[in-house]
């Protein structure tokens, strides 16, 4: 899955659940910067403890931030 893709399904679901960046950092645990830039997909390859600290912020299993 590219990087874009990732970027476009996170912000997808980051604005269903009505948060900004910032709440999504601070629910999450990651810098809103990291986010912002997996958002622009300029973050090619996310480790798979922050796509699960992401997931479980946004109460969605994993594989929902890769489909």
């Amino acid at each position: 899955m590219s990087a874009q893709r990732i970027g476009r399904v996170l912000k997808r679901l980051r604005e269903a659940k009505g948060f900004s960046q910032a709440v999504l950092a601070k629910k999450s645990g990651v810098a809103q910067g990291y986010i912002s830039q997996m958002e622009a997909g300029e973050k090619t390859n996310p480790g798979i403890e922050t796509l699960k600290k992401i997931a479980k912020a946004l109460s969605v299993p994993v594989t929902a931030l890769l489909e």
